[in-house]
């Protein structure tokens, strides 16, 4: 009887993979069950090759030899993981493999290590793509269920592969025209040198800023402020004997209420989470680093599975999830956040509008709450302070807009 071979990108993944779909018999990279194989690569098991790989001259660094322009990029076989690779070879070699599934992450870079790995394998046979957003039980047979074509993600492919030649073409031949220009160990890339630069250029307006005093004048009641404006709206005053003038003038005199505005607003609630603007809040609340948020993001993800996938750059949900929100809101409903959860779900329908925007969703949407409860005595403190911030901002957006009356009162 034939088999599927499905490939994750790390070996976490694939048990888990293994077990929900019933491969128990377990060997050396991959496991096996009656109609499924599970293996998985180990991030990246092939890369780009070095410029020796295209020219032995390209050995030793010199100016004369740039730009190092091969016509086509060859890949290679990384040595130190070059096991699994010939394990996952033998795999899509094997009579009764007839079909692979890519389930490495759902995402640009995922998408590369499969892809590669199949390039190099020589795999030629059907192939589907598993796109999924959680790691949860109900997540992967729902996945399972409706796979697509690998061929829907082929431009997917060449984008991350589009980016890996732009950071081999850019980062090696700069890095080495630095360090022979300069006769110093100096390095270059496609983000890091663009993004040093746009920080050196803020670092010298910060220097060069030359500040300047100003004063205000302020009248102080029991209950407001009022701050002195001119004609012209404005409040600075860059001379401080004019200020003191203005100040002696006004002092003892009555104000009289010319105006009074009275303007209802609303705000509404912030947008989901993406990986960025976590990252910021983590950084601004819990001083976590960029790298440090994005690792404890993968655990919830991939280990506790209370968390959808993290890189992503919406902030917004599908239609198609929508559906699942009450389920979303009911494993959340413990501790601090019960009272606020019974509260949302009782205000049915649920306030969607500030989440779903079908046009702002690409290859996956906002980090929000899975189905799954959190098992938080399993949780570091940590993981419970990022899942947190994302349970919260869950919450938010599903409420109605922050209504306030706004008081504009103009004495002369």
């Amino acid at each position: 009887m034939s088999k599927t071979l499905v490939l994750a990108e790390k070996p976490s993944v694939g048990r888990e993979l293994a077990r929900v779909l019933g491969c128990g018999r377990g060997a050396d990279g991959y496991a096996e069950g009656a109609r499924y194989v599970v293996t998985w690569a180990l991030g990246h098991l092939v890369t780009l090759a070095d410029p020796e790989a295209y020219d032995p001259k390209y050995k030793k660094w010199n100016m004369d030899d740039l730009p190092m322009l091969p016509e086509k990029m060859k890949t290679v076989v990384i040595k130190e993981t070059g096991k699994q690779f010939r394990t996952v070879q033998a795999l899509m070699r094997r009579g009764d493999i007839d079909e692979l599934i890519i389930a490495t992450d759902a995402g640009r870079e995922g998408e590369l290590v499969a892809r590669w790995i199949m390039e190099k394998a020589g795999w030629r046979g059907r192939t589907k793509r598993l796109w999924i957003s959680s790691q949860t039980d109900k997540a992967i047979k729902e996945g399972f269920e409706k796979l697509r074509s690998a061929s829907e993600y082929d431009d997917l492919y060449l984008s991350a592969l589009s980016r890996s030649q732009a950071d081999w073409l850019v980062g090696l031949n700069v890095t080495r025209a630095l360090t022979c220009r300069y006769g110093a160990s100096l390095s270059a890339g496609r983000v890091q040198t663009p993004t040093l630069a746009m920080l050196v250029a803020r670092e010298e307006e910060i220097k060069n800023f030359v500040p300047k005093p100003y004063w205000t004048v302020q009248a102080k009641s029991k209950s407001f402020t009022v701050t002195r404006r001119d004609k012209n709206g404005q409040a600075r005053i860059f001379d401080k004997e004019t200020a003191l003038r203005i100040a002696e003038k006004l002092s003892g005199n009555k104000a009289i209420a010319v105006k009074v505005e009275r303007t209802y607003k609303n705000t509404p609630p912030p947008a989901a989470y993406d990986l960025t603007e976590l990252q910021r809040d983590a950084n601004k609340k819990y001083a976590y680093t960029a790298k440090e948020t994005l690792s404890l993001m993968q655990s919830l993800y991939e280990t506790h599975k209370v968390l959808t996938y993290p890189r992503t750059d919406s902030r917004y949900i599908s239609d198609d999830v929508v559906p699942t929100l009450p389920e979303r809101l009911s494993a959340m409903r413990f501790g601090a956040y019960a009272q606020t959860v019974s509260a949302i779900l009782k205000a049915r329908p649920l306030q969607t509008r500030f989440i779903v925007n079908n046009a702002k969703v690409t290859d996956h949407h906002a980090i929000i709450p899975t189905e799954e409860p959190p098992d938080t005595m399993r949780m570091s403190g940590a993981e419970m302070n990022i899942y947190d911030l994302v349970a919260r901002r869950f919450m938010a957006v599903l409420m109605p807009p922050y209504e306030y009356e706004e008081l504009k009162l103009t004495f002369s």
